[in-house]
């Protein structure tokens, strides 16, 4: 068990990736989607507080990865991404006509999945 590259063992942030990997093999997921969940929300959380090198704006001006997690685990309808986290991806990948699109149109032009 590794934290992502970065995180020194024996930090703060190895504990959290630890805890988080932990918490999704009981709950059953498999041992490479918890190993990637764990390491992307401690990246988040590292570019979040100022730790990573270059954190792209939307890690710095979005709420924190528990919060969200929390807000939107007992809410029923569509779930995922943002539509800002979506808009930010379709920049990423040049696509046209974005700025006027909606979440549904966005997440459509994306491919439904990354």
């Amino acid at each position: 068990m590794v934290p992502p590259r970065g995180v020194k063992e024996g930090t703060k942030r190895a504990r959290q990736y630890e805890h988080i990997k932990d918490s999704l093999l009981e709950h059953g997921r498999p041992e490479d989607t918890a190993e990637e969940i764990a390491a992307r929300t401690v990246n988040k959380e590292r570019a979040r507080s100022g730790e990573a090198r270059a954190p792209s704006k939307l890690s710095r001006e979005d709420i924190s990865s528990g919060r969200r997690g929390g807000l939107r685990s007992a809410r029923k309808g569509p779930r995922g991404r943002t539509r800002d986290q979506l808009y930010e991806e379709a920049r990423n990948r040049n696509i046209s006509g974005r700025s006027k699109m909606t979440k549904a149109q966005l997440e459509r032009a994306l491919g439904g999945r990354r």
